[in-house]
């Protein structure tokens, strides 16, 4: 998450590190804020200083590391922790141990990190690693649960694995990237839960029809642009289903958090969606669907010589046609348009011809757009006539961009 088109250098994020293995981690979170130009400042617990140098993260954000020491010894001016609390637009705290937990659970503030705390009104991205004993503690699971019902707290909980005293189990700190993602959803929010209370329904990348076991028709597509919206929403306060083609393990790594529903043909795909429609709230069909399969399929692998020359097709659902149909009045329906050349004119026939409320067209003939990429621009178009033209940016800026434009629209 290394884009400048969701981050300027007016951005400003305080990384709060306490003690924990899990320290060296917030290191690459540091280096890729500030090569984003974000303003990156860090304050270390006393504890967090036994994992992480001063020196380590100071060179990493470009400016001063602080410590306890600092705070202690200010004389002049006004105080640290009012200043860095004023200045910070985003407050990040990885590793949160069981430790600052409590205090920030009881409003306790005795150093730097959570006297800064108490003295900003910004959001605050927790981030806990610990071991699986102390993590499943009542007391600790009853401060991780109050302290969350505050809205300035949002948080990314633990994964499971093997932790550093050998135990496997829950209490990994979250990784690099998933930190980032929430931070840039933060830095664009601001925190809004916008989408709190709504369950959102989404389908992503490719589907496959399968001639025999090895040999398929499909398409490039990754998912990547569906996994962006189903995080934007997430992190947004929505509850998210993600009806999924088949997808690279990288990806399968950014569904924390969202129910996940794997499929590998349209047909599955469109029992899937159908299943879960009477839950959703918003359907957002960006799923690249295949539109035929082959007419049959062939238990065992074909030989060369016993492929057919001419493949006989048949036809697979059209799942957009029948959420359509089936989905009730309060339910709204967006679907997608990947397109070559001009990608306005094929959309707007796909929304009138399929009765959606909205359509996302999108080029895939652009360079660093469309299928596999990180990045993406879009035309958002509305049933009422509406149209919004989304310059390039990550896909996870797009998402946001769309969720706000749709979240405004009138339908």
């Amino acid at each position: 998450m290394t884009d400048r088109s969701t981050t300027v250098e007016a951005r400003r994020v305080l990384v709060g590190i306490s003690g924990g293995i899990a320290a060296y981690k917030v290191c690459s979170v540091i280096s890729s804020l500030a090569k984003a130009g974000v303003a990156v400042q860090v304050v270390l617990t006393q504890q967090g200083q036994a994992f992480i140098p001063p020196l380590t993260v100071a060179t990493l954000s470009r400016h001063p590391a602080y410590t306890d020491e600092a705070f202690w010894q200010a004389t002049q001016g006004r105080p640290l922790h009012i200043e860095l609390g004023e200045w910070a637009e985003l407050l990040v705290i990885a590793p949160l141990s069981a430790n600052t937990l409590g205090k920030l659970a009881y409003g306790l503030a005795d150093n730097l990190l959570t006297s800064t705390v108490l003295a900003s009104t910004c959001p605050v991205l927790l981030a806990p690693a610990m071991n699986t004993d102390m993590w499943q503690q009542r007391s600790v699971q009853r401060n991780w649960h109050q302290l969350l019902q505050d809205d300035r707290y949002h948080a990314i909980d633990p994964g499971r694995g093997v932790l550093a005293c050998d135990r496997i189990g829950t209490g990994r700190m979250a990784e690099p990237d998933d930190i980032l993602t929430h931070l840039h959803s933060l830095l664009h929010t601001g925190g809004r839960r916008d989408l709190a209370g709504q369950h959102i329904l989404i389908s992503t990348g490719s589907t496959r029809e399968h001639l025999d076991p090895v040999r398929f028709i499909g398409n490039p597509a990754s998912g990547k642009m569906g996994i962006a919206l189903a995080q934007a929403a997430l992190h947004r306060g929505a509850t998210v289903t993600l009806v999924h083609g088949p997808l690279d393990d990288s990806l399968k790594t950014r569904l924390g958090g969202i129910q996940a529903v794997g499929v590998t043909t349209a047909e599955e795909m469109h029992r899937a969606m159908l299943s879960q429609l009477s839950a959703a709230n918003w359907i957002v069909m960006a799923a690249a669907v295949a539109d035929v399969k082959p007419a049959t399929q062939a238990a065992t692998k074909l030989a060369k010589a016993d492929l057919p020359e001419a493949l006989p097709l048949a036809p697979v659902p059209d799942i957009v046609a029948d959420l359509a149909k089936k989905r009730s009045p309060h339910q709204r329906l967006i679907g997608f348009a990947a397109q070559t050349g001009d990608v306005v004119p094929p959309a707007l026939d796909k929304l009138q011809r399929k009765g959606l409320d909205a359509i996302v067209a999108n080029p895939i003939d652009v360079a660093g757009s469309g299928f596999g990429s990180d990045r993406n621009q879009a035309v958002l178009l509305t049933k009422a006539g509406d149209k919004l033209v989304i310059p390039p940016c990550t896909k996870l800026s797009l998402a946001h961009q769309l969720w706000d434009a749709l979240l405004r629209a009138t339908f």
